[in-house]
């Protein structure tokens, strides 16, 4: 029952701030009006600058924020405890997370739908355009090499999420043309997509036949594996996605694809209400609240400053900002539209946040199937084959490679199903390094398909559903990446005055290469071709919380250029500076197993991370100079308004 009552007061909360905070902020801070021009309408060119409904581009700005984000984040924050992970999605998105989001938008709409980069040039200076926009191009290659990555592994890992994915194109394809070349209504377009699209869905879990996998051609050369085919065809479709008209594909595509999560989200609730009822889901009794020192000797990083990097996009990201200064706001029909999409879209992510949470802690306790094998066993296996996660780390270091008869009498004695503490131990403790991408989101495809086959759905079903529309998700937010990759090397064009970078081609050509270079790496000698994006990615999330700050900075800039009081922007803005500068130096050097010194297998300290370690420090840098920026800005700000309120008082 706790499980079910957290999950409703956490949406109650969500639904009380919409309507009181964000109506502030939208009325007293920003003021709003329901006339004020906005560049889709201005500067409408029928590919980039689009007026849309408002329910489209809430469900395209969704979907392109959302992402693996918040499923990934919010799963691996659970290690430190349920409880800190829960009150950071609901506190922080509520006065942190969507106020930033909000702040993006306005200034975007107000600025003829620029970009940060661009932004901060204009409120700032022009050398901090040029200094965010380096950083928002380093920190966008990373997020397409990842999320080629983790699309690349899910379709390997579950290849029946790969049809349904692949037929959302033609879908969404078919419902942009439908809908605006031969006026049929969105709502009957639409709901003929959704079912065509759960269509497949439910086919690809009956008929096993109808799913696709990758060959994997290792054997004829390493480059040949099946994550990295599979990154090769997503990032030649992104191209395609970022250069084509945004109402042809990327928007119907987005709308369907929240559509998609919309009835998913209400099936795991329906599921938490079930199983809330019926018992065997009490997130107190099967997960820990707090688990610092537990997390710590597993080797995890320590929950302060790291629990804020970890949970990003459910509580607040810097990759939103770009979002809504990006795509968003070259589609808003209206002014008055943006409190819906950007303040009630960071809502709905940490509503999808909440589920994760719950999903991971009281839905693994449904039960999670044990991986029996017996000759074909290894060491690196044992962890997940035994019951209890105490046995499988005290096996692995006894016995790390075991011989397969002694395993699999080991294992002729374990349940194929563990249920309640046992199953989220089994996912969860275990050292930081055994953690990575895929299997955390492997844990909330199973604690959410538990959840939905509460209500009936076959477990299969359930699973290949989350699964589907994981796949999905990442390749929203992928192509609208490479988009807005496009866009902001279009101004880093303007900026060093390089022609060429305003060809909507050739800058989603660079782009890709930028981002695809490093997808179609190795991410060490031990790893596949097509996990380049991980060599980087540490560096990514103190990155992104660092955009966050900069972008609540330059909104407080703005707000006293326009003499509104700044303090709900000013400061978020310090706390995302400092906590993401914290973690990021933490990193850098003052860790016990930093980029200058890292620790191997050994225990002993290795030669340096330098790349990670060079990057790290050019981020820091640039922070620092763009923070100094602001500063000096924003007191002479202060200095102007309060001589300015001096000569209007009366002489005395």
């Amino acid at each position: 029952m706790s499980t079910l009552l957290i999950a409703l007061a956490s949406f109650a909360g969500f639904i009380v701030a919409y309507n009181t905070y964000g109506k502030f902020l939208a009325r007293k801070i920003f003021r709003l009006q329901d006339d004020e021009p906005v560049p889709s309408v201005e500067q409408e060119d029928g590919v980039d600058f689009v007026p849309t409904n408002r329910y489209v581009i809430f469900g395209h700005h969704f979907t392109s924020i959302a992402g693996t984000g918040p499923i990934v984040g919010a799963a691996v924050a659970v290690m430190w405890g349920w409880l800190p992970a829960l009150l950071w999605v609901v506190i922080g998105s509520i006065f942190i997370g969507a106020v930033h989001d909000f702040t993006a938008l306005v200034m975007s709409l107000r600025n003829r739908g620029k970009s940060l980069g661009d932004i901060a040039g204009r409120v700032i200076s022009p050398s901090a355009k040029l200094l965010l926009l380096l950083m928002l191009c380093f920190l966008l290659a990373i997020v397409i090499a990842v999320f080629a990555n983790v699309i690349a592994t899910t379709f390997k890992d579950y290849p029946q999420s790969v049809v349904p994915s692949v037929m959302a194109i033609p879908i969404a394809v078919g419902l942009g043309l439908s809908t605006r070349r031969f006026g049929v209504s969105l709502k009957i377009a639409s709901t003929i997509a959704v079912a065509i699209l759960f269509g497949f869905i439910f086919a690809v879990s009956e008929w096993p036949a109808l799913t696709l996998a990758m060959p994997d051609l290792r054997d004829v050369h390493p480059m040949l594996n099946a994550t990295m085919l599979w990154s090769w065809v997503i990032l030649i479709y992104c191209y395609f996605a970022s250069v084509l008209p945004v109402w042809l594909l990327l928007q119907p595509r987005d709308y369907i694809n929240s559509l998609v999560l919309y009835i998913t989200m209400t099936l795991i609730v329906a599921g938490i209400l079930v199983a809330g009822i019926s018992g065997g889901a009490d997130i107190v009794e099967v997960a820990p609240a707090l688990r610092i020192s537990e997390a710590k000797e597993n080797g995890s990083m320590p929950i302060l400053p790291f629990l804020f990097i970890t949970v990003a996009c459910g509580a607040v990201s810097g990759f939103h900002g770009l979002v809504c200064s990006g795509t968003t706001s070259k589609q808003v029909a209206s002014a008055k539209d943006a409190r819906f999409i950007a303040y009630g879209g960071m809502l709905l992510e940490a509503t999808l946040a909440v589920l994760v949470i719950l999903s991971c802690t009281a839905g693994l306790a449904l039960g999670v199937k044990n991986v029996r094998t017996s000759a074909e066993a290894t060491g690196s296996k044992a962890a997940d084959t035994v019951a209890t996660p105490e046995d499988a780390l005290t096996y692995v270091e006894q016995s790390p490679n075991p011989r397969p008869d002694e395993l699999a009498a080991r294992l002729a004695s374990v349940p194929e199903t563990i249920y309640g503490r046992d199953a989220w131990n089994l996912r969860y403790n275990r050292k930081a390094s055994e953690v990575n991408l895929g299997e955390q989101v492997g844990v909330f495809i199973e604690g959410g398909g538990n959840f939905i086959a509460r209500i009936g759905i076959p477990e299969k079903a359930s699973q290949g559903i989350i699964a589907i529309l994981i796949a999905c998700f990442a390749a929203t937010t992928i192509d609208s990446v490479l988009r807005l990759f496009r866009y902001v090397l279009h101004e880093v064009g303007e900026a060093v005055r390089f022609k060429p970078l305003g060809n909507r081609y050739i800058a989603a050509g660079v782009g890709l290469f930028l981002g695809g270079a490093l997808a179609l790496c190795k991410a060490g000698p031990a790893a596949d071709y097509g996990t380049g994006g991980m060599i980087l990615w540490p560096l990514f999330g103190a990155g992104n919380q660092i955009v966050a700050g900069l972008t609540l900075l330059i909104g407080s800039v703005y707000l006293l250029r326009r003499k509104t009081p700044a303090l709900y922007l000013l400061l978020p803005a310090i706390i995302m500076m400092v906590i993401p500068l914290w973690g990021l130096l933490y990193q850098i050097c003052l860790g016990r197993n930093s980029f200058l010194f890292p620790i191997g297998k050994d225990g002993s300290v290795t030669s340096p991370k330098f790349a990670l370690l060079f990057c790290g420090l050019g981020m820091f840098l640039l922070a620092c100079w763009l923070v100094f920026e602001a500063y000096r800005v924003m007191r002479k700000l202060v200095r102007e308004n309060d001589n300015m309120d001096n000569e209007q008082e009366p002489e005395v």
